[in-house]
């Protein structure tokens, strides 16, 4: 009979366990935490629901439902990419929890790397809440699952980019109420809720040129008038997902 060896066999785990350890452990702190999921569920069902059901706004022709869905989807990801990553990474540095991650086996790129999985993960629970709330609404969305697709992966590079780039150079304070902040002035002025046509002319184009209406343009295009890819507005995402993402490399600070 052969004996068994209960001798120790110290050394880490593979590196994708890892990362798919920590990136449950996002995900799961997300969805407990109230105030996140207020950001990422609750309040666009709300905005798509209310704002569907009641004229309150005028989205200038056409269904509500076909104008509104589109943009609350650009909010959800916006929502969960970069307010919520912002505020939660900014507290995670101020009480030391990203430095003591970091000198983990996990590494701080595979700390990155399982963000950014518990990232898609819920973006896509958001993407299928939001789209049956808006199908039993009557929304009825065309185009292409690819380009919308490609649309929502270059928004949460640049969200995710901005989002890391307040959290790492910010107090956490200071972060969570410059994320606040955003979010409510770009749910405002991104063309969200309303058509960037009711804004003066003389703002347009500093409005478009924001991720968020690049993100709701785009997806408007493709899922509202089944157009294909929009080029200016996966340009307009690319390159803020880029100057961010460059930028985060540089100044983000883990302690």
């Amino acid at each position: 009979m052969t004996a068994l060896d209960f001798s120790p066999a110290p050394g880490a785990a593979p590196f994708p366990r890892m990362v798919l350890a920590q990136a449950g452990a996002e995900i799961r702190a997300m969805l407990r935490n109230g105030e996140q999921l207020l950001l990422t569920l609750i309040i666009p069902v709300l905005l798509l629901t209310g704002f569907s059901l009641a004229p309150l706004i005028d989205v200038g022709g056409g269904r509500r439902v076909d104008f509104l869905a589109p943009g609350v989807l650009a909010l959800a990801v916006m929502s969960t990419a970069f307010t919520g990553q912002a505020i939660a990474t900014g507290f995670e540095r101020r009480y030391g929890v990203l430095k003591r991650l970091g000198a983990t086996p996990l590494s701080r790129s595979g700390l990155m790397l399982a963000k950014t999985a518990a990232v898609a993960a819920v973006e896509i629970i958001q993407a299928v809440v939001i789209v049956a709330v808006g199908l039993a609404l009557g929304w009825r969305p065309q185009g292409s699952f690819l380009a919308a697709a490609l649309l929502v992966v270059l928004g949460t590079a640049a969200f995710s980019g901005l989002g890391l780039l307040m959290a790492g150079t910010l107090r956490a304070e200071a972060t969570l109420a410059g994320a606040n902040l955003v979010y409510l002035v770009l749910l405002g002025a991104g063309g969200v809720m309303f058509p960037l046509s009711k804004f003066p002319e003389g703002v347009r184009p500093v409005l478009e040129a924001l991720p968020i209406s690049a993100l709701t343009g785009g997806l408007r295009a493709v899922l509202a008038e089944g157009a294909a890819l929009p080029l200016v507005p996966v340009a307009v995402l690319a390159a803020w997902a880029v100057v961010s993402l460059a930028l985060v490399s540089r100044t983000f600070r883990w302690e």
